[in-house]
């Protein structure tokens, strides 16, 4: 078998070896680690991975690109399954008022918060919203990023609500980036029905979710399941009525406080519960037993500054699957640099940098269902792979606040180099 491109020695080759599956506990650990290795990749798949020197059944001849991977720490390629990618506006404005103590939910009283990007979502058009998130996603494949969710729920009207669908959708057909799909109509309720949420509700279930089902415009169905939005019934009603329709149930849980978001996710079996800054004990335990992924936040509780974060610990210690991710959106979490994320995820969640290894590929990997093609560097599986100019994950954790990112593969192909994007795709 010829290949076309090989990375050589390589000073840290992660591979996350094991089962495609979500990793738990000391599995998190087990990252796979090859000093002096080398992987090689025909058309969009890894035929080999090993170390030392190539077998002799892999053939190369002068059109295999020849990557000396001396120095470097080879990944698969990013992931992040939590982002609110497609939207209008920006929300600068409200960092004077948190400045001056008004928190999360006192914003969206006032108009602020999602309403305010609701608002400048229904009024952007199509290429504008195409254009906006697509400049995102360049920035997120710097970042190493070759898989990200994109979540609706800033239209909270079934024409914004699909043309947010539509954007990601086309966004995932032209951009190298796999843009996975979440309905999130359940976003917040919006100002015309505050006196009459179930109405709302009604809306989403009878109107929404068969549209996007009829369209295939999304995997996935999320609710923000929190007092004062949603609650634990309405969550329970929306997604299994998405899941009549083929949708996979995700759920925004217990952000704020313990409002039984964990226990709802475990007791649907929902693909992963995000958020979990107040997540109960019971709660954790019973995501444990059902094998329910934590995709847990730590930008967007940092960027909250009200000092609550997950405790990713104690999940870890009692057998949750834990993912991290960006959040990316306009108002609580307005990054793309899931490096950060990780270093967060670090130094105030306390995981080791083997464990977010493990958070940012294989399981986030499980919790959009796409641990069979990526996630792990492995041979058959798609050839999404990360080139750090760094010696050790320990260094891309250690030296904060910049991009490591030498090169990123995107199905075989080079679509970063030198840390910037290769031109128009």
């Amino acid at each position: 078998m010829k290949a076309d491109i090989v990375i050589k020695n390589i000073s840290q080759l992660v591979t996350m070896e094991g089962p495609d599956r979500p990793r738990i506990k000391e599995e998190m650990k087990n990252i796979g680690i090859i000093e002096n290795g080398i992987l090689a990749v025909s058309g969009e798949e890894i035929i080999y991975v090993g170390e030392g020197e190539l077998p002799r059944h892999i053939d190369i001849d002068e059109r295999t690109i020849i990557i000396d991977g001396s120095g470097k720490t080879v990944t698969p390629g990013l992931i992040d399954p939590h982002t609110h990618l497609v939207h209008g506006g920006s929300r600068e404005n409200e960092l004077a008022m948190k400045l001056n103590g008004m928190k999360y939910m006192d914003i969206l009283r006032a108009g602020g918060g999602i309403l305010s990007t609701v608002r400048a979502t229904q009024n952007a058009s199509f290429e504008e919203l195409y254009k906006k998130a697509e400049k995102s996603l360049d920035t997120m494949l710097e970042f190493g990023i070759t898989t990200v969710e994109a979540k609706s729920g800033y239209g909270l009207n079934i024409e914004t609500e699909l043309k947010q669908l539509r954007v990601a959708k086309e966004l995932n057909e032209k951009h190298p980036i796999d843009v996975v799909s979440t309905f999130m109509g359940a976003h917040a309720v919006p100002i015309e029905y505050k006196s009459n949420a179930e109405e709302f509700v009604e809306i989403i279930i009878k109107d929404m979710i068969p549209r996007v089902a009829e369209e295939k415009l999304a995997e996935f169905c999320d609710v923000f399941c929190e007092e004062g939005i949603f609650t634990v019934d309405q969550t329970r009603r929306i997604l299994n009525a998405a899941r009549k329709h083929g949708m996979l149930p995700r759920v925004h849980a217990d952000e704020i406080e313990p409002f039984g978001g964990a226990e709802l996710a475990a007791e649907l079996e929902a693909v992963s519960a995000d958020h979990l800054v107040a997540a109960s004990e019971t709660g954790m335990k019973i995501m444990a037993e059902k094998g329910v992924i934590a995709d847990l936040l730590p930008a967007t509780s940092f960027n909250l500054a009200n000092g609550k974060f997950a405790n990713a610990r104690r999940m870890i210690e009692l057998g949750v699957p834990v993912a991290l991710s960006t959040d990316y959106n306009p108002g609580s979490s307005p990054t793309e640099n899931i490096q950060l994320v990780m270093y967060f995820a670090s130094l105030i969640l306390r995981m080791t940098p083997e464990e977010v290894f493990t958070a940012v590929t294989i399981n986030s990997a499980c919790s959009i269902k796409r641990e069979n093609n990526i996630g792990s560097i492995k041979k058959g599986k798609k050839a999404d792979i990360v080139v750090f100019d760094s010696p050790n994950i320990n260094y891309i954790i250690y030296h904060f606040g910049i991009n490591h990112v030498d090169m990123v593969f995107k199905n075989g192909k080079i679509v970063v180099e030198k840390g910037r994007t290769k031109g128009t795709f």
